[in-house]
């Protein structure tokens, strides 16, 4: 059997033997995940991705492994601003925080499917087609200077398409009954609010994964590498979102590091035929850019915060 199917399919054991550990059986039932146990989580995935990184470097070398840890962190990076528009998304919904680990459950498996599409189709195209990366990496310039500027986002699922497609086909129950996504009303199948709001996860990610993918596609184009990093990255996801939920408010400049961070990978893109930035320095760059960024949060961003509270 060749080594890179052997790869993958060790790959695919590890990540099944972990959903089924973290969302199969620790979270089996909706509960309301608390601090300690998204923390316990968070460690574990980032331990899990560190360990990862170790077993590439040792296997596939040091280069392989820097490209990994890259995408990775520029993934993690990318997947906060995704945070911010779940945490609108169940508000919008009025979903509790005991029904919205279902959600990001399945939300996150219909993400790990989704980028596996993106990242095939992607590689494909840049090496049938090179001059598409210049695409891409416009569309990250042009994402990252629209989110430095724009104004805040706006949750509108009247102007969802997929959103307005199921209310279209499928009757909507006004409340949410237990956990459920589908009842049965009137001898009718019908579907709950908890399933509009998984359509709005997925479509976000949907549109998330367009900016996300051609990102790390400019740090490597090995679909091993480019997958994994994304996989690891989302499958910690719903623990970190539990772990920031509720001090999100605090990382004010966090937003404006990750744009700034579309546009260096976007100009990395096109400069990719000119000039070639080192992974190292690229590396380095992003971690500073996510430092500065969190830093500048926490000390300026909280001081703003607490005058404008006194005020």
């Amino acid at each position: 059997m060749p080594v890179q199917t052997m790869m993958w399919l060790g790959f695919g054991a590890l990540m099944t033997v972990m959903f089924v550990i973290d969302l199969g059986l620790f979270n089996r039932r909706s509960h309301e995940i608390r601090f300690r146990e998204a923390l316990a989580w968070t460690v574990v995935w980032v331990s899990l991705a560190l360990a990862f990184n170790v077993w590439i470097y040792f296997e596939m070398g040091p280069t392989k492994a820097l490209e990994f840890f890259t995408g990775y962190i520029i993934e993690q990076s990318l997947s906060v601003d995704n945070l911010f528009v779940f945490i609108m998304i169940f508000a919008f919904f009025h979903i509790t925080k005991v029904h919205q680990p279902k959600i990001l459950k399945w939300g996150i498996l219909g993400a790990l499917a989704m980028r596996a599409v993106f990242i095939m189709a992607g590689i494909g195209l840049i090496e049938r087609f090179h001059w598409i990366i210049y695409v891409f990496g416009g569309i990250l310039v042009v994402t990252g200077i629209k989110m430095a500027f724009g104004g805040e986002e706006q949750i509108e699922p009247e102007k969802n398409y997929l959103v307005r497609l199921v209310r279209k086909f499928v009757p909507i129950t006004k409340r949410i009954r237990d956990d459920r996504f589908f009842i049965r009303k009137g001898g009718i199948r019908a579907a709950t609010p908890l399933f509009l709001t998984l359509v709005m996860v997925e479509s976000s990610d949907l549109i998330f994964a367009v900016d996300s993918i051609p990102a790390v596609l400019a740090v490597s184009r090995d679909p091993f590498i480019v997958y994994t990093s994304n996989v690891f990255a989302i499958m910690g996801l719903r623990s970190l979102y539990y772990l920031l939920s509720n001090v999100m408010e605090m990382f004010v400049y966090l937003k404006l590091g990750v744009s700034v961070i579309l546009v260096y990978v976007g100009v990395k893109m096109l400069l990719v035929d000119i000039y070639h930035i080192p992974i190292g320095f690229s590396l380095g760059t992003i971690v500073g850019v996510l430092a500065i960024s969190i830093i500048t949060s926490v000390t300026i961003g909280s001081k703003k915060a607490r005058a404008s509270y006194r005020a």
